[in-house]
């Protein structure tokens, strides 16, 4: 299976080197992982950085069945920071694999008997004007200890967001100041 790569770049021309440079370090990466379908890369020039060290941006997400990997390097060099966050990645993969394998008897993910959700509806513009960044987030069915995984893996410090499988709930997941973990179990109004 081959992964869908998608480039989007912000404050510089994307040239045909580094879109062949792109294609062809990212699409190695379903060799390791072989349910990923679809790649997502973010290259970003960043005039206001702190450091000139951190201007180039590069953020790739990986998205396939039951599965969402998110990294991002920050260097000098665009060439520098995607095999940085593709080595990332990587270590990412290996972690995922390792978790999720070893863990689950019959080696199936949780998707496999999730029902499919409804597409989200469409928000009017005048609301999109107010919101800066928007982001979808697919919603799998888990336990508690899988959305702690998922959460180390994807780097999010602060919270977390799934669907528990066993109480059919959106649950948020979330780091207390003392280092600690929360829950927030949701109820319909």
């Amino acid at each position: 299976m081959s992964i869908q790569v998608e480039i989007n770049v912000k404050n510089f021309e994307l040239s045909d080197r580094l879109q062949d440079y792109v294609e062809t370090k990212v699409g190695k990466l379903d060799r390791y992982l072989d349910i990923l379908e679809e790649a997502t890369l973010d290259l970003t020039h960043e005039k206001n950085a702190r450091d000139a060290k951190d201007r180039q941006v590069a953020q790739l997400t990986l998205r396939g069945k039951g599965v969402l990997l998110r990294a991002e390097e920050r260097t000098e060099d665009i060439f520098a920071s995607i095999d940085l966050v593709v080595d990332k990645i990587s270590r990412q993969i290996e972690r995922y694999k390792g978790r999720r394998w070893r863990s689950r008897g019959d080696g199936r993910s949780a998707s496999d008997f999730a029902p499919e959700l409804p597409p989200l509806e469409e928000v009017e513009s005048e609301e999109k004007a107010a919101i800066a960044r928007r982001k979808k987030h697919l919603l799998l069915p888990m336990d508690e200890r899988e959305a702690i995984a998922q959460m180390e893996l994807l780097d999010h410090e602060d919270f977390f967001i799934f669907l528990n499988g066993i109480t059919n709930q959106v649950n948020v997941l979330y780091r207390r100041r003392n280092g600690t973990l929360g829950l927030i179990e949701t109820e319909q109004g």
